[in-house]
Order: structure tokens, then sequence, then C-alpha cells
């Protein structure tokens, strides 16, 4: 090797050791850094021999490569948001949360902070998570195949949650032992005595409206109704001991009565009026009861501002909400002491089981393993709003990393493929999890030491050739 040979090995070595640094320096400042790849440098000898070993040229030469495959370890926040991938993929990430083109770029990242900005899940370098979106009846319909079926998951769109009631449940029993009233035998006799029960004319329905009138029920139970505007309203059940054996004269009524407005045959808010009977063994007997269908008992409102025709109720024209249908389970099953009873025990309601909700604001948003992305409201309603899509590569090594510890595909790293979390190879998402930098420093240091002491050696080698070179120099002289 000649002197000039040396000088340029010993050049190499500089820039080869400086590149090293670089990378650890690199690797060091990111030590705590979400998602973060470390790199690597790999050093190569260049040989060059024109087929003498005294002609022969030596050097070293370095090439980077991150080694974005490495995962990090789970760390566990707080923070709903905090989303780790366990196992292979990335997140699908945008610059921009709108107006998104299919010529714009898409980044693929591991570093999951996310937090709501301006309505959009946004990580802590800026970049708008992606998914699929659930249409207005949270239905997500996923499209692998198209990156462009992707959108910008977006949770200020969903508004304040209302959930009609379409269904209530009542267990209660009526006590078998309750005496007849005066007003129950009255209504027995033929023709009926005075002051008996009537529904149209002396109703339970007038004495809730005002105490001095009507007939008193031996028992009333109340149900919370939620109209389609989430408005709260409250169903009345009376019911008065009839001189039937098995028998209950019963008043559906709303309260106040205002609620409702009443077709004609029905009065004071009622909404209906007949008997609940009972079997001999207790269960209620929706055969002979004609307060309600015993095909399928429920109570029907007609919309705001509807006429209600003969037998029938409106929601009040002031309230403007939705026709509504309330189906109701009152039990009924032999041997079954749930619903409604009539047992030789107090009269009481157990519990009323309803469907509807009262609007509800949102409250905050979480992720689960499989990348749903659900609304919680105050109200209790849970609404799906998108899925996480994960991105799979043949070769994620060979990924282009950018800024914002993010990378985008490369002719190395083949083409992505958009999967569901927890399918087709790619990771579940962990959230209240980061993926922390994969950066081992206790090694960093280490390299760092050997990267000094090989530049340090390296510049012997320049300073040692430029000696012989002024030597031979000072021969000449």
């Amino acid at each position: 090797m000649s002197l000039n040979s040396a000088l340029q090995a010993g050049v190499s070595g500089l820039v080869a050791n400086s590149t090293s640094l670089s990378t650890i320096a690199a690797n060091i400042a990111n030590v705590n850094t979400t998602g973060f790849k470390q790199s690597q440098t790999d050093f190569e000898s260049l040989v060059t021999n024109s087929g003498s070993s005294a002609d022969s040229s030596g050097g070293v030469a370095a090439t980077t490569r991150q080694l974005i495959d490495q995962q990090g370890q789970p760390i566990h926040t707080t923070s709903p948001l905090d989303l780790a991938i366990s196992g292979q993929g990335f997140f699908v990430t945008t610059s921009q949360a709108t107006n998104i083109t299919p010529t714009d770029p898409r980044f693929f990242t591991r570093a999951g902070s996310f937090t709501v900005d301006n309505g959009f899940l946004v990580n802590a370098d800026g970049l708008v998570l992606q998914g699929w979106l659930a249409d207005t009846n949270g239905v997500i319909t996923t499209n692998p195949s198209n990156i462009n079926s992707l959108q910008s998951i977006n949770v200020s769109q969903v508004g304040g949650a209302v959930e009609p009631t379409t269904t209530v449940g009542i267990n209660g029993n009526l006590d078998s032992g309750q005496p007849v009233s005066a007003a129950a035998t009255a209504a027995a006799a033929s023709p009926p005595a005075a002051g008996a029960y009537n529904p149209t004319t002396n109703s339970m329905a007038m004495f809730d409206g005002n105490p001095a009138t009507g007939v008193k029920p031996d028992f009333s139970i109340q149900v919370p109704i939620s109209d389609s505007l989430g408005g709260q309203h409250t169903v009345q059940l009376d019911l008065l001991k009839s001189a039937t054996p098995d028998q209950w004269l019963a008043e559906l009524v709303a309260v106040p009565p205002s609620d409702v407005v009443d077709g004609a045959g029905l009065t004071n808010g009622q909404i209906a009026t007949g008997v609940v009977a009972f079997t001999p063994t207790g269960q209620i007997d929706l055969t002979n009861t004609t307060l309600f269908n015993a095909a399928k008992p429920s109570i029907t409102f007609g919309a705001s501002g509807a006429a209600p025709g003969a037998g029938q109720v409106s929601w009040a024209t002031a309230l403007g909400v939705a026709a509504q249908t309330v189906t109701l389970n009152l039990g009924g099953a032999a041997g079954s002491t749930n619903g409604l009873t009539q047992l030789a025990s107090q009269s009481l309601t157990q519990s009323i089981v309803t469907n509807g909700t009262a609007f509800g604001n949102l409250d905050h948003v979480q992720v689960d393993a499989n990348g749903i992305v659900t609304a919680i409201f105050s109200n209790g309603v849970t609404r799906p709003i998108a899925q996480v899509a994960i991105a799979t590569f043949p070769n994620p090594d060979g990924l282009t990393a950018t800024n914002r510890d993010a990378f985008q595909v490369s002719q190395d790293s083949g083409t992505f493929t958009l999967e569901q979390p927890g399918t087709g190879g790619a990771g579940q998402i962990d959230p209240s999890t980061l993926e922390s930098s994969t950066v081992d420093l206790s090694s960093q240091l280490t390299d760092l030491i050997t990267s000094q002491s090989a530049y340090s050696a390296s510049s012997k080698i320049i300073t040692t050739a430029n000696q012989m070179m002024q030597a031979l120099l000072n021969i000449i002289q």
C-alpha cells in the first residue's frame, strides 16, 4: 500500500466513524421519543487490487440503516387515546385533516400519542389518524384494497346522542288480598251504583289531576319514557282492584296530562283504559287483559300535531316529537315471578327497565383492541365512530424515514396492505399504551466509545503517513 493509499484509508476511517458518531448521537437524542426506531451503522471494507499486494489500497465505507421492524417496550399511560400496536404494522396518517386527494402522501408511524385537535385524532408529531368511518347506523365497512377509502377520524362530528324508548319491562306485584274499594263495588252493580268508578266520568286520571275528584287508585306504577328528542316523560299505570276475581281496573295516563292529546273516548291525559287480568297462579293473563293488545302489549303515541283517532293519543303539539311505539314486557310465563304478578304479598314495584335515554353530550372517546373508536356520551349511550386501519409491509426495514417520526413507502419496503387490527398479520391495538423508543442507551454509549477510539486511530494513520511523507521529502533536500 502506498502512502497515498494510507492517507485515503485514514480519511475513509474518519468519514465512516463520523457517520457512526452521527447515528449514535441521533439515537441517544431520541431515547425518549415515542415509537422511535434506532438506526445502526454498518461498516464494509474497500479493497482495490490490481494483481499485486504492493498495489492494493484499502479503506472503509459506512452505511446507516434504521431498524424499523424492531418493537419497543409498551408503556402504560392514563390517556385512552394513547395507542400502541402489539405486533406488526403501522398507523396510517396524513399531514392534513381535510381535503385529502389520492396524490397526497400517506405517512406510516408507530407513534400513537393521539389527542383530539379540532375534533380530529392527531399525534404529538401533528399527523392525523386515518381509518374507516362508521355510517349513520354505526356500521363500519372496510376496504383493505383502497387506501383512498380511509378518512381522517373526527370525533366532533358525532352530535349529542338520543335514544327514544322502544321497550319497557315492568317487574312488580299487586296484592291479591287487596280489599275491593267502594267505587269498584259500585261499578260492578247493575246498573252501576252512585260513586261507581267510570273511566270517562269518574276515573283515576281525574283523581291524579285533582284529589277532590275521581277515584283514588289502589296502586300506581310510574314508567319513564324518552321521546325522539331525548325529552323525559312519565307514564303512570293506575290500578284499582276489581270486584271480579283476578282482575284490576286499569288506566294508563301521562303525567302531566298536558304531555299528550287525547282522542275520543279518552280524557285527562289517558293513554289507554281497560282491565289487567291474572291467572289463578298469579301471572298476567294477556288474553283477558283489555288494557293492551294481547298479541303485542304496547303503547303508541302519534307524532306531535297529528290528530289522534278514537281511543288513541298523540304527543302534545308543543313537544315537536316523532311518533313512537313502546313495547311492554309484562311477563306471563307459567311459573314465572318476573313481570307483573298478582300474589299474596304487598303491592310493590320491583324494577322498571327501559332502553331509552335522555339527550347526552359527548363525554369521552375510547379505542378497543380491534381499533374500534367509540364515542361515550354522558347518558350512557355509546356509538362507534370509526375503525383504525393498520398497514403492513413485506419489508418494514425498507421504508423511507421522514420527519415527524414517520415513514413512507419505498421500492425496498414493498406495497403496503391495509388490515383491520388483529387480522391478516396486523397487530392489535393496545389502548392507554405507548410504544417506547427502541434505543438501548447502554449499548449506544458503548458504541460511542468505540467510534471515538476508531476515529482517533484513523487520525493517527493520517498523522503517521504525513510524517513518512515529510521524511521522504527531506531525502530530496
